[in-house]
């Protein structure tokens, strides 16, 4: 489980990297799915997750990526939808209230 968890860590930590950087342009639709498809496993997986402070870390590192992609959405030209960020948004937060604050 540890195991588990580090290496999702560590996912987490190498997409964070790129993932604002991404966000700071104009997306494809199937490049925010694709994101969204990565916060989606990181909140299976860190869902009964033992060590709290660790999950918390991801928790932030996942919400602060999702409100800058949603940011960099908005600023886009075109018909994209940003209703679907707004939830990961609302859900990181949410998660990070329940789990992680007081």
């Amino acid at each position: 489980m540890m195991i588990r968890l580090a290496i999702i860590l560590a996912s987490a930590a190498l997409n964070a990297s790129t993932l604002p950087a991404a966000a700071s342009q104009c997306a494809a639709p199937s490049t925010i799915a694709t994101i969204r498809t990565h916060w989606a496993a990181v909140r299976s997986q860190l869902s009964n997750a033992t060590d709290r402070q660790t999950a918390c870390r991801a928790y932030a590192a996942s919400f602060y990526e999702s409100v800058t992609t949603r940011q960099a959405a908005a600023g886009c030209t075109g018909d994209l939808d940003v209703s679907a960020l707004d939830l990961e948004v609302s859900t990181f937060n949410e998660l990070l209230a329940s789990k992680c604050g007081g």
